[in-house]
């Protein structure tokens, strides 16, 4: 029963740490996706450029990290509203205005795409 448990915890804390270096990954690119965007940021009434943005963002995941598991909590739990007033923040990219969540969820969506498209051809 011993062995069991000993197993059962390493698998646990094994997977646990992987998780946490995807995410840490996966934000972390979103973080360089957001300061390389050129995009302007709305967000409590005031207009910011991507670099300001992305430190934004950065300040929020250093202190919130420990409520996020995955870069898709990144998004909802910290870069998609203010967490002081509940506003949603929103970017303008080439003219066009959207919600910063709907936004990073399609980067993060397209950067793993890439990612598995670019696994697939090293492998085959």
């Amino acid at each position: 029963m011993s062995k069991l448990l000993t197993t059962v915890f390493i698998l646990i804390f094994s997977s646990t740490g992987w998780a946490g270096d995807q995410t840490d990954s996966e934000v972390e690119y979103l973080l360089s996706f957001v300061e390389s965007s050129g995009c302007i940021f709305h967000r409590n009434g005031s207009d910011h450029d991507a670099a300001d943005a992305a430190d934004h963002l950065r300040l929020k995941y250093r202190r919130g990290s420990k409520y996020v598991k995955s870069a898709e909590q990144f998004i909802d739990r910290l870069a998609s509203e203010s967490s002081w007033t509940g506003s949603e923040y929103s970017v303008t990219c080439e003219s066009e205005k959207q919600g910063s969540g709907a936004w990073l969820h399609e980067a993060l969506e397209d950067h793993r795409k890439s990612k598995t498209l670019s696994q697939n051809q090293s492998g085959a």
